[in-house]
């Protein structure tokens, strides 16, 4: 029983404290920053990309929305888009819903 007494003792330094705490929490610091450039910090450019195209969407341009349906801007109103996606027919939808852009080619330029 005397012998397992020692191996249940704390790890100390060579003076008797206790570790750095720094060095402790550094592999939970790393995974923090590594989670932020790998996840968090590419989903809020794509996010700021969207907007951007949001705001530079006008009359004519030919979109995708998210359910999608393709269609040409007829009208824009302040969160509001009217698409006209046949002849005789005009939907609205609003501006948050629109993927992207869709080139003449019939491709989406949306990432």
């Amino acid at each position: 029983m005397l012998t397992v007494w020692p191996a249940m003792a704390p790890p100390a330094g060579a003076d008797g404290q206790s570790p750095n705490p720094f060095i402790t929490f550094l592999p939970f610091i790393l995974m923090i920053v590594v989670v932020w450039f790998l996840l968090i910090r590419p989903q809020r450019k794509k996010q700021k990309d969207h907007q951007a195209m949001l705001t530079q969407l006008a009359k004519g341009d030919r979109v995708v929305t998210s359910a999608g349906i393709i269609g040409t801007i007829v009208g824009i109103k302040e969160n509001i888009v009217v698409l006209k996606v046949s002849e005789e027919t005009k939907m609205e939808f609003l501006k948050s819903s629109i993927a992207g852009k869709v080139d003449m080619t019939g491709g989406s330029s949306a990432s």
